[in-house]
C-alpha cells in the first residue's frame, strides 16, 4: 500500500470510529421508545414516574437503557411520523401515553411490542381482543372505571351546597368519554342535577367553554379527558379559577397547576407500572400473553389556594378525606 493511501485509510477509520463506538454502545443497551401526543413539559410528572418504575427494575436511562422520547405537542398529525421514527430506530418496545399515540404506534408496526401506559377502553378501541388475552403486539394498562363519575359528583355535591346545574367540559372524540359521560348522566339523576355539555375541540375554545358554563348558570364544572385541555392545563386551571366556578378535574395534573380539585386514577402509578411490562417484554414475554391490568390506586386532591381565590369554603370532613391538600 502506498503511503498516501495508507494515510487516507487511517484518517477514514479515525472519522468512522466514533460512529462505530456509538453503535456498539447502543447495541449494548435496552432501547425504549416513548410516544406522546402531549408536550414534554405536560408529561413531566408522568415521565418521572415511568423512569422511576424502570429504575426500580434496574433500567437507568443513559446507562444501560436508552429512552427515545417523541412528543407531538398536541398535533395528532405529527404522531404518524414520530411513530415511524421509533420503528426505524428498531426500539425493543414502544410505550404510549394515551389512545391517540397507541393508535399511530399500532399503524406503524405489528411487530414491535407496544405498552399502553393508560387507555380508557383498549377493547373498545380495538387495541386488544380482551383484557385477559390481548392477542396481538399491544398490552399495558387501562384507566377504565365506571364508578368514577358517581364519586366525582358525590364530592361536588358535598362541596357546593345546593348544586343544581352541572356543566361538563371535554372532547367527545376522546376515547372513553362517551362511556364517561353516560356514567355521569346516571349519577346526575341520583343527585337531581341538570347537565349542560360544552365541547372543546382545540385550545382556542377553552375560555369559550367556561364562558358558556357561566352564562348557563352552572353551579359547578366537571372536566372530562381531552388532549387539548391536558396540553394547556395551566390555562384551563386559570380560566376555571377566574370564572369562579368550582371545577372538578379527572386527574391531579390540573390541581397541581392551580385547579380546585380532582378525583381519579393515579396516572403516575400507571406510568410507574408500565415499567413492569417493559421489563417482562425485554426478558422475552409476548404482549399477547400479558393481560391488560386495571387501576389499583386512586387519589383525591384539593387545592385550598384555588378555593380561597374563588371564595369557596371546603368542608373540613372533605379535607380530611383528601389524599393531598395543596395550601
Amino acid at each position: 500500500m502506498r503511503r498516501r493511501d495508507f494515510i487516507r485509510a487511517i484518517a477514514g477509520s479515525v472519522l468512522l470510529w466514533p460512529l462505530v463506538v456509538r453503535a456498539q454502545q447502543r447495541s449494548n443497551k435496552v432501547s425504549i421508545g416513548f410516544l406522546s401526543i402531549n408536550t414534554q413539559p405536560a408529561m413531566k410528572a408522568r415521565i418521572e414516574a415511568f423512569e422511576l418504575g424502570l429504575r426500580e427494575l434496574g433500567y437507568v436511562d443513559g446507562q444501560n437503557t436508552i429512552i427515545e422520547y417523541r412528543f407531538a405537542e398536541g398535533n395528532s398529525d405529527r404522531l404518524r411520523s414520530l411513530a415511524g421514527e421509533l420503528v426505524h430506530l428498531k426500539v425493543s418496545v414502544i410505550v404510549t401515553e394515551g389512545s391517540t399515540a397507541t393508535r399511530f404506534a399500532k399503524e406503524a408496526t405489528s411487530e414491535i411490542p407496544i405498552v399502553m401506559a393508560q387507555d380508557p377502553d383498549p377493547v373498545g378501541t380495538g387495541f386488544v381482543a380482551s383484557l385477559a388475552r390481548p392477542g396481538g403486539n399491544i398490552t399495558g394498562l387501562s384507566n377504565l372505571r365506571s364508578d368514577l363519575g358517581a364519586k366525582r359528583l358525590e364530592i361536588l355535591h358535598d362541596t357546593v351546597p345546593g348544586i343544581g346545574r352541572l356543566a361538563i367540559i371535554g372532547t367527545s372524540t376522546t376515547p372513553g368519554n362517551s362511556q364517561a359521560l353516560a356514567d355521569v348522566e346516571r349519577a346526575a339523576n341520583t343527585h337531581a342535577l341538570s347537565l349542560q355539555v360544552h365541547e372543546v375541540s382545540g385550545p382556542q375554545e377553552i375560555a369559550t367553554a367556561f364562558e358558556a358554563a357561566t352564562n348557563g348558570k352552572a353551579d359547578a364544572v366537571l372536566v372530562l379527558a381531552s388532549p387539548y385541555l391536558l396540553s394547556n392545563r395551566t390555562q384551563v386551571a386559570n380560566v376555571a379559577v377566574k370564572s369562579r366556578i368550582p371545577t372538578m378535574f379527572y386527574t391531579s395534573d390540573y390541581v397541581r397547576d392551580g385547579g380546585l380539585m380532582s378525583y381519579g386514577v393515579s396516572v403516575s402509578d400507571l406510568f410507574r407500572r408500565a415499567g413492569t411490562y417493559v421489563d417482562r417484554i425485554v426478558k422475552g414475554a409476548r404482549p399477547r400473553d400479558l393481560p391488560v391490568e386495571q387501576p389499583i390506586k386512586f387519589e383525591f386532591i384539593i387545592n385550598l389556594r384555588a378555593a380561597k381565590t374563588i371564595g369557596l369554603t371546603i368542608p373540613p370532613a372533605l379535607i380530611a378525606r383528601a389524599d393531598e391538600v395543596i395550601e
